[in-house]
Protein backbone atom coordinates (compact mmCIF):
# COMPACT_ATOMS: atom_id res chain seq x y z
CA UNK A 1 0.00 0.00 0.00
CA UNK A 2 1.44 3.07 -1.11
CA UNK A 3 2.69 5.98 1.77
CA UNK A 4 -0.19 8.36 2.32
CA UNK A 5 0.89 12.07 0.98
CA UNK A 6 0.76 14.87 3.96
CA UNK A 7 -2.49 16.02 2.84
CA UNK A 8 -4.24 12.58 2.75
CA UNK A 9 -2.57 12.08 6.68
CA UNK A 10 -4.25 15.15 7.63
CA UNK A 11 -7.53 14.57 6.46
CA UNK A 12 -7.48 11.04 7.87
CA UNK A 13 -6.92 12.37 10.83
CA UNK A 14 -9.38 15.43 10.75
CA UNK A 15 -12.18 12.71 9.24
CA UNK A 16 -10.84 10.41 12.67
CA UNK A 17 -11.38 13.97 15.24
CA UNK A 18 -15.08 14.71 13.30
CA UNK A 19 -16.19 10.96 13.76
CA UNK A 20 -14.83 10.62 17.64
CA UNK A 21 -16.27 13.99 18.12
CA UNK A 22 -19.64 12.67 17.34
CA UNK A 23 -19.31 10.08 19.78
CA UNK A 24 -18.00 12.20 22.62
CA UNK A 25 -21.29 14.11 21.98
CA UNK A 26 -23.19 11.33 22.44
CA UNK A 27 -21.58 10.29 25.56
CA UNK A 28 -22.41 13.52 26.15
CA UNK A 29 -25.90 13.16 25.87
CA UNK A 30 -25.67 10.08 28.38
CA UNK A 31 -24.08 12.52 30.64
CA UNK A 32 -22.97 10.67 34.24
CA UNK A 33 -26.07 8.23 33.98
CA UNK A 34 -23.54 5.00 33.08
CA UNK A 35 -21.55 6.33 36.19
CA UNK A 36 -24.36 7.05 38.40
CA UNK A 37 -26.03 3.77 37.63
CA UNK A 38 -23.14 1.84 38.60
CA UNK A 39 -22.37 3.85 42.02
CA UNK A 40 -26.15 3.19 42.53
CA UNK A 41 -25.55 -0.90 41.75
CA UNK A 42 -22.38 -0.56 44.42
CA UNK A 43 -24.40 1.37 47.04
CA UNK A 44 -27.33 -1.37 46.70
CA UNK A 45 -24.81 -4.12 47.19
CA UNK A 46 -23.38 -2.82 50.12
CA UNK A 47 -26.51 -2.04 52.31
CA UNK A 48 -27.59 -5.83 51.06
CA UNK A 49 -24.36 -6.79 52.73
CA UNK A 50 -24.91 -4.35 55.89
CA UNK A 51 -28.69 -5.76 56.00
CA UNK A 52 -27.37 -9.23 55.81
CA UNK A 53 -25.25 -8.67 58.98
CA UNK A 54 -27.93 -6.55 60.96
CA UNK A 55 -29.92 -9.64 60.58
CA UNK A 56 -27.59 -12.01 61.33
CA UNK A 57 -27.09 -9.89 64.73
CA UNK A 58 -30.69 -9.69 65.23
CA UNK A 59 -30.42 -13.82 65.13
CA UNK A 60 -27.98 -13.78 67.54
CA UNK A 61 -28.86 -11.33 70.49
CA UNK A 62 -32.24 -13.05 69.90
CA UNK A 63 -30.93 -16.63 70.68
CA UNK A 64 -29.14 -14.86 73.83
CA UNK A 65 -32.74 -13.45 74.98
CA UNK A 66 -34.33 -17.00 74.47
CA UNK A 67 -31.61 -18.85 76.61
CA UNK A 68 -32.06 -16.13 79.25
CA UNK A 69 -35.85 -17.15 79.55
CA UNK A 70 -34.97 -20.66 79.34
CA UNK A 71 -32.48 -19.78 82.32
CA UNK A 72 -35.51 -18.02 84.29
CA UNK A 73 -37.65 -21.21 83.43
CA UNK A 74 -35.51 -23.34 84.69
CA UNK A 75 -34.57 -21.33 88.01
CA UNK A 76 -38.03 -20.91 89.00
CA UNK A 77 -38.57 -24.40 88.59
CA UNK A 78 -36.06 -25.23 90.90
CA UNK A 79 -37.43 -23.02 93.88
CA UNK A 80 -40.72 -24.44 92.92
CA UNK A 81 -38.84 -27.68 94.04
CA UNK A 82 -36.61 -26.86 96.50
CA UNK A 83 -39.65 -24.67 98.31
CA UNK A 84 -41.41 -28.33 98.73
CA UNK A 85 -38.31 -29.98 99.94
CA UNK A 86 -38.76 -27.69 102.85
CA UNK A 87 -41.49 -29.61 104.05
CA UNK A 88 -39.84 -32.72 104.01
CA UNK A 89 -36.62 -31.49 105.62
CA UNK A 90 -35.42 -33.60 108.76
CA UNK A 91 -32.60 -31.13 110.50
CA UNK A 92 -31.52 -27.37 109.95
CA UNK A 93 -28.35 -28.39 107.72
CA UNK A 94 -30.81 -29.59 105.37
CA UNK A 95 -33.11 -26.61 105.94
CA UNK A 96 -30.09 -23.91 105.53
CA UNK A 97 -28.97 -25.91 101.82
CA UNK A 98 -32.16 -25.74 100.59
CA UNK A 99 -32.79 -21.86 101.74
CA UNK A 100 -29.07 -21.51 100.09
CA UNK A 101 -30.29 -23.28 96.84
CA UNK A 102 -33.60 -20.97 96.77
CA UNK A 103 -31.42 -17.72 97.13
CA UNK A 104 -29.16 -18.64 94.43
CA UNK A 105 -31.76 -19.64 91.95
CA UNK A 106 -33.25 -16.03 92.90
CA UNK A 107 -30.08 -14.27 92.20
CA UNK A 108 -30.00 -16.34 89.17
CA UNK A 109 -33.19 -14.35 87.84
CA UNK A 110 -32.50 -11.30 88.63
CA UNK A 111 -29.49 -11.34 86.87
CA UNK A 112 -30.70 -13.36 83.88
CA UNK A 113 -33.44 -10.48 83.96
CA UNK A 114 -31.21 -7.79 84.29
CA UNK A 115 -29.48 -9.32 81.35
CA UNK A 116 -32.62 -9.02 79.59
CA UNK A 117 -33.34 -5.85 79.33
CA UNK A 118 -30.14 -4.99 78.20
CA UNK A 119 -30.50 -7.25 75.76
CA UNK A 120 -34.04 -6.25 74.80
CA UNK A 121 -32.30 -2.47 74.42
CA UNK A 122 -29.81 -3.82 72.19
CA UNK A 123 -32.23 -5.52 69.92
CA UNK A 124 -34.63 -2.68 69.56
CA UNK A 125 -31.39 -0.44 68.59
CA UNK A 126 -30.50 -3.12 65.81
CA UNK A 127 -34.45 -3.40 64.70
CA UNK A 128 -34.41 0.32 64.39
CA UNK A 129 -30.78 -0.05 62.63
CA UNK A 130 -32.14 -2.71 60.03
CA UNK A 131 -35.47 -0.70 58.90
CA UNK A 132 -33.37 2.60 58.54
CA UNK A 133 -31.16 0.78 56.16
CA UNK A 134 -34.15 -1.89 54.31
CA UNK A 135 -35.79 1.97 53.72
CA UNK A 136 -32.15 3.45 52.30
CA UNK A 137 -31.59 0.18 50.04
CA UNK A 138 -35.50 0.72 49.18
CA UNK A 139 -34.69 4.04 47.92
CA UNK A 140 -31.58 3.31 46.43
CA UNK A 141 -33.63 0.35 44.39
CA UNK A 142 -36.06 3.18 43.17
CA UNK A 143 -33.36 5.31 41.97
CA UNK A 144 -31.69 2.90 40.25
CA UNK A 145 -34.54 1.63 38.13
CA UNK A 146 -35.30 5.27 37.09
CA UNK A 147 -31.68 5.86 36.39
CA UNK A 148 -31.87 2.61 33.91
CA UNK A 149 -35.26 3.47 32.80
CA UNK A 150 -33.64 7.13 31.35
CA UNK A 151 -30.51 5.27 30.88
CA UNK A 152 -32.07 2.94 28.26
CA UNK A 153 -34.50 5.47 26.54
CA UNK A 154 -30.79 7.34 25.47
CA UNK A 155 -29.47 4.25 24.57
CA UNK A 156 -32.17 2.83 22.71
CA UNK A 157 -31.93 6.34 20.81
CA UNK A 158 -27.78 6.17 19.96
CA UNK A 159 -26.80 2.83 20.32
CA UNK A 160 -27.07 2.03 16.61
CA UNK A 161 -25.43 5.50 15.84
CA UNK A 162 -22.77 4.87 18.53
CA UNK A 163 -21.62 1.54 17.32
CA UNK A 164 -21.64 2.38 13.68
CA UNK A 165 -19.53 5.62 14.66
CA UNK A 166 -17.03 3.32 16.70
CA UNK A 167 -16.60 0.77 13.81
CA UNK A 168 -15.41 4.10 11.40
CA UNK A 169 -13.27 5.42 13.72
CA UNK A 170 -11.28 1.73 14.00
CA UNK A 171 -11.23 1.35 9.88
CA UNK A 172 -9.83 5.60 10.65
CA UNK A 173 -7.39 4.62 12.77
CA UNK A 174 -6.01 1.34 10.91
CA UNK A 175 -4.87 4.37 7.84
CA UNK A 176 -3.36 6.36 10.55
CA UNK A 177 0.46 5.66 11.05
CA UNK A 178 1.29 4.23 14.88
CA UNK A 179 3.64 7.68 15.71
CA UNK A 180 0.32 10.13 14.69
CA UNK A 181 -2.39 8.23 16.25
CA UNK A 182 -0.64 7.83 19.29
CA UNK A 183 0.07 11.60 19.10
CA UNK A 184 -3.98 11.83 18.49
CA UNK A 185 -5.28 9.62 21.48
CA UNK A 186 -2.30 11.39 23.57
CA UNK A 187 -3.87 14.62 23.02
CA UNK A 188 -7.28 13.34 22.79
CA UNK A 189 -6.93 12.42 26.22
CA UNK A 190 -5.33 15.43 27.36
CA UNK A 191 -8.25 17.95 26.58
CA UNK A 192 -11.56 17.73 28.14
CA UNK A 193 -13.08 18.45 24.44
CA UNK A 194 -11.14 15.55 23.05
CA UNK A 195 -10.01 17.85 20.30
CA UNK A 196 -6.44 16.63 18.68
CA UNK A 197 -6.97 18.27 15.23
CA UNK A 198 -8.58 21.52 15.20
CA UNK A 199 -9.05 24.29 12.37
CA UNK A 200 -7.17 27.42 12.18
CA UNK A 201 -10.19 30.06 12.49
CA UNK A 202 -9.65 33.99 12.71
CA UNK A 203 -5.72 33.36 12.84
CA UNK A 204 -5.81 31.97 16.02
CA UNK A 205 -5.94 28.01 16.87
CA UNK A 206 -9.10 26.61 17.48
CA UNK A 207 -8.14 24.57 20.38
CA UNK A 208 -6.43 26.95 22.52
CA UNK A 209 -7.35 29.92 20.64
CA UNK A 210 -3.33 31.33 20.71
CA UNK A 211 -3.08 33.36 17.35
CA UNK A 212 -1.29 31.51 14.80
CA UNK A 213 1.81 33.78 12.62
CA UNK A 214 0.55 34.42 8.92
CA UNK A 215 4.02 32.18 8.15
CA UNK A 216 2.85 29.01 9.95
CA UNK A 217 -0.47 29.97 8.50
CA UNK A 218 1.42 29.54 4.92
CA UNK A 219 3.19 26.48 5.78
CA UNK A 220 -0.45 24.96 7.12
CA UNK A 221 -1.97 25.82 3.74
CA UNK A 222 0.72 24.25 2.06
CA UNK A 223 0.19 20.60 3.52
CA UNK A 224 3.67 19.50 3.05
CA UNK A 225 4.45 18.71 6.31
CA UNK A 226 2.12 18.56 10.00
CA UNK A 227 2.00 21.79 11.71
CA UNK A 228 1.16 21.75 15.47
CA UNK A 229 0.40 24.70 17.35
CA UNK A 230 2.97 25.90 19.38
CA UNK A 231 1.00 26.58 22.63
CA UNK A 232 -1.45 23.61 22.69
CA UNK A 233 0.19 20.84 20.68
CA UNK A 234 -2.72 20.25 18.36
CA UNK A 235 -2.64 19.45 14.73
CA UNK A 236 -3.69 22.32 12.96
CA UNK A 237 -5.51 21.94 9.62
CA UNK A 238 -6.94 24.75 6.76
CA UNK A 239 -10.09 25.30 5.48
CA UNK A 240 -9.39 22.96 2.54
CA UNK A 241 -8.91 20.10 4.69
CA UNK A 242 -12.03 20.84 6.29
CA UNK A 243 -14.29 21.24 3.21
CA UNK A 244 -13.09 17.98 1.87
CA UNK A 245 -13.36 16.09 4.95
CA UNK A 246 -16.95 17.39 5.21
CA UNK A 247 -17.62 16.88 1.43
CA UNK A 248 -16.84 13.41 1.64
CA UNK A 249 -18.72 12.96 4.99
CA UNK A 250 -21.57 14.35 3.51
CA UNK A 251 -21.08 12.03 0.30
CA UNK A 252 -20.79 8.93 2.35
CA UNK A 253 -23.65 9.79 4.27
CA UNK A 254 -26.65 10.71 1.11
CA UNK A 255 -29.21 7.44 0.60
CA UNK A 256 -27.31 5.47 -2.81
CA UNK A 257 -29.66 5.78 -6.14
CA UNK A 258 -31.00 2.75 -7.44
Amino acid sequence: MAELTIAEKLKKLYELQLVDSEIDEIKVLKGELPMEVRDLEDEITGLDKRIHRIEENIAEIESVIAKHHANIAEAKSLIERYTRQLDDVKNNREFEALTKEIEMQKLEIQLSEKKLRQTDVELEAKKETLAATAEKRDKKIEALGDKKVELEKIIEKTEKTEEKLKRKSERLKKKIEDRLLKAYDRFRATYKNGLAVVQVSRDACGGCFNEIPPQVQLEIGQRTKIITCEHCGRVLVDDYILEVGKKEKVEAEAPKEA
